[in-house]
């Protein structure tokens, strides 16, 4: 999918809303647990009720790998149910992967031609060429880890180095690399007040933003120091849209709770 598609959606939906298919066996519902595949059915019934309102999910792999191989055949199955069903959805898989050369190309080519996912996360601490190869696919995208919501953030990615935050030398570095263009960014809602230095650095790309919702992140004060000239947000929920109830009624809960974030973000479209 391309940038231009993936706003195109954005437009077309009134959203740029991603939710998050972080699923714990521990808090779906029970009676899921009955069934053969309980991750699967509880991420079909979350897509069903939810594909209208976003325009992007994002299955975190911890929680598929934890469970084995069952877990990795249920995100399997997620992935191809929205690629058959939605395949106007922007599929994010957040492995939150990089490591040098061959290593690199080898987790590119698990997400975007197995699993056929239309972007990764990675982390960019090992440099250009631990992330250059997954830069290489046509028409994929890499999601680098710029400047995330947990508190743990500051203990690297806003120390100074040289006089300049280390976050922002990886934003402008970024931006040399080869097909820079198939870059996006994680930026985290609960650092909303660092968006419009971001912008300087990157006015145009996507941003990945997770921390709304649970995390306390403030959708509008995002949209304000965030929002690029072509929208350039997605914004991701996860355990405050999926877990909004445990009881039969899961999924339903769960759209009124992404109805909610959308027509937010539908007032904010319709005054940019």
């Amino acid at each position: 999918m391309t940038t231009q598609q993936l706003t195109e959606q954005i437009i077309k939906k009134k959203s740029f809303l991603c939710i998050g298919l972080d699923v714990d066996l521990n808090k779906i519902p029970q009676h899921l647990l009955q069934t053969e595949d309980p991750i699967f059915e509880f991420n079909k019934a979350i897509i069903d009720a939810t594909h209208h309102l976003c325009v992007s999910y994002k299955p975190n792999t911890a929680f598929y790998e934890a469970y084995g191989l069952k877990g990795w055949k249920a995100l399997e199955k997620t992935i191809n149910y929205l690629n058959k069903n939605h395949p106007d959805i922007f599929t994010i898989a957040d492995a939150k992967r990089g490591d040098i050369g061959n290593t690199s190309t080898m987790y590119a080519k698990a997400f975007f031609e197995d699993l056929a996912f239309d972007s990764v996360t990675v982390a960019p601490y090992m440099g250009k060429d631990s992330v250059e190869p997954f830069l290489a696919f046509k028409d994929k995208h890499t999601i680098m880890l710029a400047l995330t919501s947990n508190q743990g953030a500051f203990d690297f990615q806003t120390k100074l180095v040289d006089g300049k935050e280390l976050y922002k030398q990886v934003l402008e570095t970024s931006k040399s690399w080869n097909n820079s263009e198939n870059l996006m960014y994680v930026v985290g809602a609960t650092k909303a007040e660092y968006f419009a230095d971001i912008r300087k650095i990157i006015p145009s790309s996507f941003l990945l933003v997770p921390g709304v919702g649970a995390q306390g992140g403030n959708l509008q004060d995002v949209c304000k120091y965030g929002m690029s000239k072509n929208v350039g947000l997605l914004i991701n929920s996860s355990r405050g849209i999926i877990y909004a109830s445990q009881n039969d009624d899961f999924a339903q809960a769960a759209a009124a709770k992404a109805k909610d974030l959308q027509q937010q973000m539908e007032v904010i479209l319709n005054n940019k």
